[in-house]
């Protein structure tokens, strides 16, 4: 069954331009049941939006800007937003607004177990994207470039994404899991609610991580997992190392040797573990068994 959106537009501050980029993002969410956008429609400001609502079937709701500023339809659409919360007949909320105001209102929904999906231009503050499950910026919806300057401040740099998908892998490995491709991508939403592949020039997350050293990806017919590449290297190296011993394999002392020779920086602690045979043994194909006082490496395939 499809997850069924609140859609709550802020029309103060968002243009019109934007809404079949919208809708068409929420499609891969859910089914929107509810399609309502906040304004003051007397004002000619908002007079772009009239010939949308129509053909998007939005409903409009009118609040006339008592004061100055546009606390008026801020606080309209967050008292319908909590009454559609108490009805209990959506699991979710898209909030699409470039303003900080809502921070609260999204925090709120989420402590009620509800998903909150948040949609803003390129300067919108980060306590509201940080308060979304995600946010995605309306002009990569649109396909439109946002300056430099605006890019450095807001985008979260992709070094800083290649670190934290490492410490994922790392955690998964010491816990004995591989990391699949979707595994992944939801551990990034939960970290960085406004991660999006398209800030990067991509359409898909694999062809992001690929640009990463770090990183290597492994296809299994459809599933793809995550590993670190120089994990990988490491691995290829010692069966390879393992395997030159024959039946009767080699050393684990002669085997760590070997392999701090040819990898000089390498630190069992970097992969997960605290010993270094329990690391070998968690390669496939690989046995540590003992022999008289020696543990000897063998490989089973």
């Amino acid at each position: 069954m499809e997850k069924r959106i609140a859609l709550l537009i802020d029309a103060d501050n968002v243009s019109a331009k934007y809404i079949d980029p919208i809708l068409d993002e929420l499609s891969k969410h859910g089914n929107v049941t509810y399609k309502r956008i906040y304004g003051d429609w007397t004002s000619r400001q908002n007079s772009s939006w009239k010939e949308e609502l129509l053909s998007s079937s939005i409903t409009p709701i009118q609040q006339f800007s008592y004061t100055t500023g546009k606390n008026a339809t801020d606080s309209a659409l967050i008292i319908d937003a909590m009454d559609i919360l108490y009805t209990n007949t959506v699991e979710g909320f898209c909030i699409v607004s470039s303003d900080s105001d809502f921070t609260k209102l999204a925090s709120r929904i989420r402590e009620s177990g509800l998903t909150v999906i948040g949609m803003g231009e390129q300067k919108t503050p980060m306590a509201f994207r940080k308060a979304c499950d995600i946010f995605t910026r309306l002009e990569l919806l649109q396909g439109e470039e946002s300056s430099k300057e605006e890019a450095e401040v807001k985008d979260v740099d992709k070094s800083v994404i290649e670190e934290a998908i490492v410490k994922i892998i790392t955690e998964n490995t010491n816990n004995g899991r591989e990391t699949g491709l979707a595994e992944l991508g939801n551990r990034l939403l939960k970290l960085y609610p406004d991660f999006d592949v398209r800030s990067y020039g991509y359409s898909l997350l694999s062809k992001l991580l690929e640009e990463f050293s770090k990183i290597r990806l492994l296809k299994k017919g459809n599933y793809v997992s995550v590993k670190l590449a120089e994990s990988t290297n490491v691995e290829d190296f010692i069966i390879k190392t393992v395997q030159a011993g024959g039946k009767d394999g080699m050393d684990l002392g002669t085997l760590g040797q070997e392999l701090h020779q040819k990898y000089e920086n390498f630190n069992v602690q970097d992969y997960g573990f605290s010993q270094f045979k329990k690391y070998i043994r968690s390669i496939a194909g690989i046995q540590v068994c003992k022999v008289g006082v020696q543990n000897i490496v063998r490989y089973r395939g």
